[in-house]
């Protein structure tokens, strides 16, 4: 009797385990979309007016559907506040890291998984530092990643006399990433991502 019961036991811890696991929720996580990558800012990137523009729109319709919203910021000495378009609201987390990986150092993936979350929808800036270095952790760590292409910016690069434009450098980042996450348009994001 009492193995009859132990096994019972174990049976319905299991159980309750493959549940627990199948109804994991999404969250996006909006990386450095910070004041200085803006006109007038230390670091102004290509399209971060545009890029922020159609980050607000995904935004919103995460507050719509009242998925888990985590902004992550990148401590700086000025220009440090999130972008306008895209602040946090009084009950979203904010993150404050120091280095390019949001995971590294902070408490973002110990909240992602008190919150249980399964998927990640990641976007901002720069789009070869920290937008990178976030996609390829979270994949690292088995979040399901999905990046909206236009929700992200990055700058125009130079290595040695050559200077990479930033929509090459945006796109050859973006078609890397696509190891590790689905990269998406806007239009295809508003089609189903939410759906």
């Amino acid at each position: 009797m009492k193995i009859l019961t132990t096994l019972a036991l174990s049976l319905l811890v299991l159980t309750g385990s493959a549940g627990a696991q199948s109804e994991k929720s999404k969250a996006l996580i909006l990386i450095d979309i910070q004041d200085f990558y803006f006109p007038g800012g230390n670091v102004e990137l290509v399209g971060a007016v545009e890029a922020a523009d159609v980050a607000s729109k995904v935004l919103n319709r995460f507050r719509e559907n009242g998925y888990l919203i985590v902004h992550v910021k990148h401590q700086v000495k000025s220009g440090g506040d999130i972008y306008k378009v895209v602040s946090a609201l009084d009950d979203e987390k904010v993150i404050v890291k120091s280095d390019v990986n949001a995971f590294k150092n902070t408490t973002l993936k110990n909240f992602l998984d008190k919150k249980n979350v399964g998927e990640l929808l990641i976007i901002g800036m720069q789009t070869h530092m920290c937008l990178e270095a976030a996609v390829r952790a979270a994949a690292d760590y088995g979040y399901k990643v999905t990046v909206v292409d236009e929700a992200c910016a990055t700058r125009d690069l130079k290595f040695n006399e050559k200077i990479i434009p930033a929509e090459q450098v945006h796109y050859s980042t973006l078609s890397t990433l696509k190891s590790y996450a689905e990269v998406i348009s806007f239009e295809d994001f508003e089609k189903k991502f939410l759906n």
